[in-house]
């Protein structure tokens, strides 16, 4: 549905380098990058916000690198939302209807809809000065959504909220996505956030598209070291059983330790488990038997703010990652015995090729 050709933009300090992507209909599209890799520029470039001297922007194959932002038929929440802060929720939201024709009952329907469909259906006559960070990101999307856009921007839509908001809106976004059927391109830095929420994810890192694939995919067989290093270097742990438990629970058994995993579908091959999700404690923690193994430190390494940490578990080593200030409450050396948890919402699987 929508594509991006040989597309190269020198602003300021940003620069991108011969862009080429291929979004589908319908698809949860995310770009997932560094902060200064270029991803707001290029989304900017897709909503017609930059005048491109090199590249094209295509729509249902039709060339649409000339047109306006407002002829491109896109809805577009940038990542501070712009709010007009002296026109309520339900006026914010009508804000966007303003060039189309239709009648006031119209024009309420709508609206009615829409809050209902983002859950603001009670804050319509409120000043948006009062609302809640995750309430502008609800009314922002609402504005957006309101024209009938063919397309959906999204800019670190949950960069600015707290991680409870944040997680509530992340299933709202994808709710609001599987109701509509609308192509959505989503902006974030958050490596968790693109995990969760991405049918397809695209690596930007420098200016340049680095890698594009589904979420797994990447995960497991991540392209060159850029990407990897970025993602962070996943363990991943080969799989020699896996039993079905019920209710979208495995049980996969890998060399000589065996998990509880979240998967529906075949037969699992490979879990991967990122370095900053696996949870070192000096004490037995409670809860410890699901998931939760004692363990060796082999060896300990200091990574800027970051320390990372192998350890050993049934003779298979793992790589954890400790944030500094929390390194140093503790008491480790290598050849200390530790506890670990590897937390199963966490733990991803891949059921493709070995």
């Amino acid at each position: 549905m929508i594509e991006v050709k040989n597309l190269s933009l020198r602003l300021g300090d940003f620069n991108l380098k011969n862009i080429n992507l291929s979004i589908r209909d319908g698809e949860y599209f995310v770009i997932l990058g560094p902060t200064g890799a270029g991803k707001t520029v290029l989304m900017e470039c897709i909503a017609g916000i930059h005048r491109l001297k090199q590249g094209e922007i295509w729509l249902d194959g039709r060339d649409i690198t000339r047109l306006s932002p407002e002829e491109r038929d896109l809805g577009y929440v940038p990542q501070d939302y712009v709010l007009f802060p002296f026109l309520n929720v339900f006026d914010n939201i009508t804000f966007g209807l303003k060039r189309t024709k239709g009648s006031g009952d119209e024009t309420k329907e709508r609206v009615d809809r829409l809050a209902g469909l983002t859950g603001i259906g009670h804050l319509l006559r409120r000043d948006v000065r009062s609302l809640s960070g995750g309430e502008k990101q609800r009314v922002a999307l609402a504005r957006a959504l309101a024209p009938l856009p063919r397309i959906l921007l999204l800019d670190e839509p949950l960069g600015a909220l707290d991680q409870r908001t944040a997680k509530s809106l992340r299933f709202e976004l994808r709710r609001v996505h599987r109701e509509l059927s609308l192509t959505t391109i989503h902006i974030t830095h958050d490596l968790m956030e693109a995990m969760e929420m991405a049918d397809i994810l695209a690596v930007v890192r420098e200016g340049r598209v680095e890698q594009v694939a589904p979420p797994e995919e990447m995960l497991f067989y991540p392209k060159g070291e850029g990407v990897a290093d970025f993602i962070g270097a996943p363990n991943i742990l080969d799989c020699d059983y896996c039993r079905d438990l019920g209710q979208g629970i495995v049980e996969v058994g890998c060399g000589g330790i065996k998990l509880t995993v979240p998967h529906e579908g075949g037969h699992v091959r490979k879990v991967a488990i990122l370095p900053r999700h696996v949870y070192l404690s000096e004490t037995r923690p409670p809860g410890l038997s699901v998931n939760g193994f004692q363990a060796v430190v082999n060896s300990i390494t200091t990574a800027g703010n970051t320390v990372k940490i192998r350890v050993e578990v049934a003779g298979i080593g793992l790589m954890a990652e400790l944030p500094s200030y929390i390194y140093e409450e503790m008491d480790l050396a290598v050849g200390s015995e530790v506890f670990l948890i590897l937390r199963m919402r966490r733990i991803r699987c891949y059921e493709g090729r070995n």
